[in-house]
């Protein structure tokens, strides 16, 4: 450790994102959830037209303009709407804004693990409230629970789902608390709880257009929600980085919106991959978790999950392994291409064939 660190820096246990290969390896890369096809044309031309004269000036702080579209497409106004750098800064400044050590937050036991970072980032007390032993959430256990909650709806990194139903019977229970629901996910299979913000002042919907957009290298996240929650989460922003998207990124994110086409064809095609990796998998003794995501999260009693996994990385596929409780049995696989998938269920049942 440093001498120069601060004690809270010292006590942090940063976020691990997945390996991303830097030694020049090929690999299928299906560990970190990306999208496996490119963004929309529409985003292809707004890149080509782009102004560079125009990044010698500060971009809009409020970026206006991705407001303005995002709101229109869910049917709200622009004061319900909030613009961070990726769902990650937007979820950090939400935390930031809404909880601290007087009033616990909770969350699942297993669910994204950047939640009880930044919970020891900004001094919030937090508690865990474990999943059921399939894996679901113990609704009654968040509706009895006091305090601030945290939901990724589907989950992650389990694919799991909690239905609206759910999520309404919770947000109704917390009335004084913000709910936050982590909506990574939602395009492939879930079902927004955005219906709802109208109806609960208190309920804040997070969404990336890392995934079902495919921009996760362009880093661009919002929130919705009511008026006076937004205002919160200005007055964070705008005491740290007034401009958290450039002039590219709002650029970016009007296209990628507006192309609800390619949009709908693409979330189709990673929904129909989903489910033929599914059959395949079923057929080789897998046990997988019933998925709304564009992953898979999966075991096979007949051998390790570690070691299954670095047999796959020795033959040049990546998926994601997580040593903890309750989560070392399983394997995380994002879903790509069919091709990319077809290789996957290959050298799977080449090592199945070695165990049986």
């Amino acid at each position: 450790m440093s001498d120069f660190w601060s004690s809270r820096t010292k006590k942090l246990e940063p976020y691990i994102p997945g390996e991303q290969p830097k030694d020049g390896s090929v690999f299928i890369k299906i560990n970190t959830n990306e999208c496996p096809y490119p963004p929309s044309p529409k985003v292809a031309e707004v890149i080509k037209n782009f102004s560079c004269d125009s990044l010698r000036l500060y971009p809009n702080p409020e970026a206006y303009d991705a407001k303005k579209t995002i709101a229109d497409y869910y049917g709200l106004k622009i004061d319900e709407v909030f613009l961070g750098n990726g769902s990650d800064e937007v979820l950090a400044m939400a935390f930031a804004a809404f909880y601290d050590n007087e009033k616990t937050v909770n969350f699942a036991d297993v669910t994204y693990s950047f939640y009880p970072v930044y919970c020891n980032m900004f001094d919030i007390s937090f508690n865990y409230i474990p999943l059921l032993e399939d894996f679901s959430y113990d609704v009654e256990g968040f509706i009895k629970t006091v305090g601030g909650v945290v939901i990724a709806n589907p989950n992650a990194p389990t694919s799991v789902a909690i239905s609206l139903l759910d999520i309404e019977r919770i947000v109704k229970n917390h009335k004084n608390d913000v709910v936050i629901i982590d909506e990574a996910y939602v395009d492939f299979g879930a079902e927004s709880a955005i219906q709802l913000i109208s109806k609960y002042d208190n309920l804040l919907i997070v969404q990336t257009m890392s995934k079902s957009r495919a921009l996760a290298g362009m880093r661009i996240g919002f929130a919705l929600g009511n008026k006076k929650l937004i205002e919160g989460m200005d007055r964070v922003k705008n005491s740290i980085n007034s401009y958290t998207l450039d002039r590219l990124a709002i650029a970016v994110a009007c296209a990628a919106i507006e192309d609800e086409e390619y949009f709908k064809e693409i979330t189709g095609k990673i929904i129909k991959t989903r489910e033929k990796t599914i059959s395949s998998l079923k057929k080789l003794d897998f046990i997988i978790l019933i998925s709304s995501a564009n992953f898979l999260f999966i075991t096979n009693k007949n051998f390790e999950a570690k070691e299954f996994f670095e047999y796959l990385r020795k033959n040049g596929i990546l998926v994601r392994y997580f040593n903890k409780p309750r989560l070392c049995d399983y394997l995380r696989v994002s879903i790509g291409t069919d091709e990319e998938m077809d290789v996957f269920i290959k050298i799977t049942e080449a090592y199945c064939n070695e165990k049986f």
